[in-house]
This record gives C-alpha cells, structure tokens and sequence, in this order.
C-alpha cells in the first residue's frame, strides 16, 4: 500500500520540515563568531606562554575590552557546544525517557560550567 504513495503523501502530518531551521542557522552563525574569537584567544596565549609571566597575563585579562571578548567567546564557545551536543543526542538517542534524562543532565552541566567560566573571569578582572 505504501508504495503507491508518493514521498510528499507518506511526510505528512510527521511535522513541519521548517522545524529545525533557526537552530540549525544559529548554530552556523555562532560558528561563524567563534572563528575570529578563537583566533584571537590562541594568538594571545601564544604571546603569553612565550613571552610573558602571569601577573602580565592577569593585567591583560583586566582590561576592558579583552574581559568583554573573553566573556563573548565563553558565551559562544558553550552555547555552539549545547547546540551541537543537543542535535547529536536528538539524532542518535532513541530511547524517549534516557534522552529527557541526559538532555536535562547536558543542559544544566553546560549552563553550570558557562557560569563558572564567566565568574571566573569576572573575579579575575574585577581584582577578586
């Protein structure tokens, strides 16, 4: 019987094909950021391990604009990770209840160690 259908017939009622779109573009944009982010995160650890000492490091964290960065690129960094994370686990965990229970376990390991990162930082520039 199925085989006379035709594959737009045996979609439907399955939901919208649209549904996945904006996550799948904010995931594509947050990669996009993180391109820069990490470059400039790699090229100044770079300078740091070679050159400098840590007091130079923590004077380097403390100025404004690269605090602000560093705080972005945690933003991003974990939320590309969530996302990414996520899609794997909707895609290849087919048991409904194991995937609610480590979905919640990944959302709420992911936002403690995204605060964590942050007040870190936040303690080290503001002088804590």
């Amino acid at each position: 019987m199925d085989m006379l259908r035709t594959p737009l017939s045996q979609v439907r009622g399955l939901g919208s094909a649209r549904e996945g779109t904006n996550r799948f573009i904010a995931q594509r944009l947050s990669a996009i950021a993180l391109v820069p982010l990490i470059l400039w995160f790699v090229v100044s650890i770079i300078f740091f391990i070679t050159r400098a000492d840590y007091d130079a490091l923590v004077a380097w964290i403390r100025l404004p604009w690269n605090t602000e960065l560093f705080i972005l690129l945690i933003l991003l960094l974990f939320y590309h990770a969530h996302a990414g994370l996520q899609e794997v686990l909707e895609d290849y965990m087919h048991n409904e209840i194991t995937k609610a229970i480590v979905m919640a376990a990944m959302k709420f390991f992911v936002i403690a160690i995204t605060i964590a990162s942050v007040l870190a930082i936040l303690r080290i520039a503001l002088g804590g």
